[in-house]
């Protein structure tokens, strides 16, 4: 199925029904009175989080979901039927955004969880709610009023603990091959990688955590280079990066290099994400001599500069790998513990995590009018004539 981390929709409540205008009539009583019911509310619209679905693609086809109105009342004092609510399914870590006021409705992080995110229309009242001692034949109803129309845009973010950053071909795929039940598509070329992965690593019994490989990443990617950077916003929900490196590059490239210009895209991109905890990884270390792999890694850490915690393995053949998803699994425990015993750092946390979506949301939406006035400015220059040939697209 293909991966759609994006989906814009129409929702609309259905509306109320009107209240009834009727008088009661049955033979041998007179002067029955009235008898109008009220209408029925109308159907609501709500976003559910299922945790079978892993794609928005369902909406990219069918944008217009609308509930059911109310009925309407009816004599001897019947109340019409409530319109049914209208229940949407949607990926676990889908994020609900409102198009017109920008203002994120809710975030789907949990299997079951429900957001309402359209009103249905409140039902009218019947000629019999205005009877009084001094009115008694109303003919006063009400209508029933209007369901709430939204425009919503779906945005899905992976729900992950670890997220892989590295240029394409660093190993990503391989390493998460290696250290999970996961079997990503591996090759020899660049962007073999064209959508994020998920795998669950099983570090001993009831012990485990969930890593996220997206898309490598090339220096320019902010200006929209290879794949671009859409896909770094499923690293917003992350708590730690793994900056996975090649230190052999079969093109005689700079590791140094290489990590500098994801660093930088990083930056670009989100500076709330490129301040998260960040570990450098020297993949590939079975491509270097033995005697040389020593001198070698280290060479990089100092040209770096690195001050953070430095793992070398090698994702093809295991090398390595086994300590680091030890050490990634403690820190997760630790920082699990210090948000469950510290509300306050745990705020601090859910702030940074509220920083790195609404900054991954504004990046995303810049380049994304930058390329609609691109693709404006080269339609104004469009000409017939320099297509002599009829285009047929075929359905996938």
């Amino acid at each position: 199925m293909k991966f759609v981390d994006e989906a814009t929709i129409i929702v609309e409540a259905g509306k109320g029904g009107h209240g009834c205008l009727s008088f009661r009539r049955e033979k041998y009583v007179p002067k029955g009175g009235p008898d109008g019911g009220d209408g029925g509310d109308g159907g609501s619209v709500y976003l559910e989080a299922d945790s079978a679905l892993n794609t928005l693609i369902d909406y990219r086809f069918q944008r217009k979901h609308k509930a059911r109105n109310g009925e309407p009342g009816a004599g001897r004092n019947c109340t019409g039927i409530k319109g049914d609510d209208l229940v949407l399914p949607v990926p676990v870590g889908t994020t609900v955004v409102d198009m017109d006021t920008h203002e994120v409705l809710g975030d789907l992080t949990k299997e079951g969880q429900r957001l309402k995110v359209a009103q249905g229309g409140f039902h009218g009242l019947g000629n019999t709610r205005f009877k009084s001692s001094v009115n008694r034949a109303p003919r006063q109803t009400t209508k029933g009023s209007e369901g709430e129309v939204r425009n919503l845009r779906l945005e899905l973010k992976v729900l992950a603990d670890v997220g892989l950053l590295g240029l394409p071909n660093a190993g990503k795929s391989t390493f998460i091959r290696s250290v999970s039940a996961a079997r990503p598509k591996v090759a020899d070329y660049p962007f073999t990688t064209l959508v994020p992965n998920l795998g669950v690593v099983s570090v001993q019994a009831h012990q485990s955590f969930v890593i996220a490989d997206i898309p490598g990443l090339i220096e320019g990617a902010a200006e929209g280079a290879g794949l671009g950077i859409r896909f770094l916003k499923h690293l917003v929900r992350t708590r730690l990066l793994l900056h996975l490196v090649d230190v052999a590059p079969y093109d005689g490239s700079s590791p140094t290099a290489a990590v500098k210009a994801i660093a930088g895209e990083l930056e670009k991109f989100s500076e709330t994400l490129a301040n998260r905890p960040r570990w450098l990884v020297l993949n590939k270390v079975d491509m270097v001599a033995e005697e040389e792999r020593e001198a070698h890694c280290q060479a990089i850490v100092d040209e770096l500069g690195w001050e953070g915690p430095v793992f070398r393995i090698s994702a093809l053949s295991g090398e390595g790998t086994k300590p680091l998803v030890q050490a990634v699994m403690r820190w997760i425990e630790e920082q699990a513990e210090q948000e469950a015993d510290n509300p306050e750092f745990a705020e601090q946390e859910a702030e940074r995590r509220r920083q790195m979506d609404e900054e991954a949301r504004r990046k995303i939406e810049s380049d994304r009018q930058a390329r609609r006035a691109a693709r404006e400015d080269d339609d104004d220059d469009f000409d017939d004539d320099d297509y002599d040939v009829e285009v047929v697209y075929a359905p996938e």
